[in-house]
């Protein structure tokens, strides 16, 4: 996410289941979400129910099962999470604003279940079992919820033309043999997210006034006087998030057999930008694998930042203007293979998806000469854009911290993060294609895409895979530009 031109990047310095395989491969190792919503426009408030089929995929028995709570990061006791100081004017043009998720009631098997509210601003629930849950063994977790919207422009929240339902339900964190369940806080920096596939059924019940734009295939819409309730279904996702405006207009087209869908209301090219993202499919199918959806929706809303990722569905700010919105089109649906197809552990190895990601854009641009924007430009502007970043940053802070493996709450301030993991990336990936061709580099790629489709790769995984390709050690070439031993660079 958070995607701008690389000349705004210069500028940011100044402030200072049973439809598709399981995750694992197999059928039978998909978790299931059944979600039930009601949203009422008057008070931005919803209603909610969420019944998960936990799969338990680790080879330890669990005791709990633990859930992210990601709205409360939005909540009074969350307040400076969810942004910076520099972006809260905004985050919330109409003054601060609070909201969240509050659990009524938790069910295991139809059963009461005893659970707590845990964590920075209560955003982990704690599920207690009430016997052990072996390898392979699933059960029911039925959780009964309310939201608050903030009135605010971000992924959760409502601002003067949209409705944001991003990270809006309890969601089951990642369990990893060794250490457990993911419980990493919500940061302001990045986006500080990590979960499995699972095969998701949703319905949403809104006002009739209201288009919704979805990350899955609308099955039916009804209508009960002047409510509508669409379900959804999204088979191997690994989040849903949907969109309501009552200013939308829409434009569909497709790309390579998927239906590519853009929302808009303010845009005043809106088939150039449907026809940016219908490129920006079928170039990285191209490049690394193709798109394995049936539908994309590319989204414009009331977002801080330049867009967000989801799979099958993508917010585009309002507030990017001219060619940095096709820009940030191209670098929100290359997520949909870095992040979206390939997930990662994004507070922990951010780099995985937004470097690669913004690299990608990069390879966009190169293949389509029609823009006025090509690939040797963005990389050059990456290498002048971070060593002004480094230079100003010596200045003012002294030694500067250049690795990119490091955790979100490890970078100091955005500026720190989006250099050393956007800008940097970009120098990174285009010096390794440069070092190893592009046969292996390419190859790499698609191989990487293909071994860990539907699965959470980690920095190990995608070094292995260019060991592999490339016919030799990999690892201090990467370790090299991760680790920060390259620290001023030069083109």
């Amino acid at each position: 996410m958070k995607k701008m031109s690389l000349f705004l990047l210069s500028l940011f310095l100044l402030p200072v289941a049973t439809l598709f395989a399981g995750c694992q491969g197999q059928e039978e190792q998909l978790s299931a979400y059944q979600i039930q919503l009601s949203y009422d426009a008057t008070s931005h408030a919803a209603q909610g129910s969420v019944t998960v089929e936990y799969v338990n995929n680790s080879s330890n028995a669990l005791q709990e099962i633990m859930f992210h709570l990601y709205p409360n990061a939005f909540s009074e006791e969350g307040d400076g999470l969810v942004c910076s100081a520099s972006n809260e004017s905004k985050t919330y043009p109409n003054g601060k604003s609070f909201g969240g998720i509050e659990i009524f009631d938790v069910q295991i098997q139809a059963e009461q279940a005893g659970f707590e509210l845990q964590g920075e601003a209560n955003m982990l629930l704690k599920v207690d079992l009430p016997a052990p849950l072996y390898p392979d063994e699933k059960t029911s977790v039925a959780i009964e919820f309310s939201l608050t919207l903030p009135n605010a422009n971000h992924r959760f929240g409502y601002g003067e033309n949209t409705v944001n339902f991003g990270n809006f339900y309890p969601i089951a964190c990642v369990y990893r043999d060794g250490s457990g369940f993911a419980t990493d806080p919500y940061t302001s920096n990045g986006d500080p997210f990590f979960s499995d596939c699972a095969n998701y059924t949703v319905s949403i019940t809104y006002g009739s006034e209201y288009k919704i734009a979805c990350s899955g295939d609308s099955v039916s819409t009804s209508q009960n006087g002047d409510q509508l309730t669409t379900t959804i279904t999204a088979g191997k996702v690994r989040d849903f998030a949907f969109v309501l405006s009552d200013k939308f207009q829409v434009l569909s087209s497709k790309a390579d057999g998927a239906v590519v869908e853009y929302y808009y209301y303010s845009d005043t090219d809106p088939q150039g930008s449907l026809d940016t993202a219908v490129k920006a499919i079928e170039t990285y199918g191209d490049l690394f694998g193709s798109y394995p959806y049936s539908s994309f929706a590319v989204v414009e809303t009331n977002f801080v930042h330049g867009g967000m990722e989801y799979p099958r569905l993508v917010m585009i700010s309002d507030q990017v203007q001219g060619e940095d919105y096709d820009y940030v089109i191209a670098h929100e649906t290359a997520h949909q293979w870095w992040y979206g197809v390939v997930g990662n552990d994004e507070f922990n190895e951010s780099w995985l998806d937004e470097s690669l990601t913004e690299f990608s854009t990069a390879l966009f641009f190169e293949n389509h000469p029609e823009y006025n924007l090509s690939y040797d430009q963005i990389v050059s502007g990456a290498y002048s854009n971070y060593n002004f970043f480094l230079k100003i940053y010596k200045k003012i802070v002294g030694e500067v911290d250049t690795s990119m493996l490091r955790s979100l709450n490890e970078f100091d301030t955005e500026p720190e993060y989006v250099n050393n993991i956007y800008t940097r990336g970009i120098i990174m990936l285009a010096s390794l294609r440069d070092q190893i061709g592009d046969r292996k580099f390419f190859s790499s790629l698609s191989t990487y895409f293909k071994e860990f489709s539907f699965k959470n790769a980690t920095t190990a995984d995608i070094i292995a895979v260019f060991e592999k390709k490339c016919g030799h050690k990999m690892e201090g070439i990467f370790n090299s530009w991760l680790n920060g031993e390259v620290a001023f660079v030069a083109q």
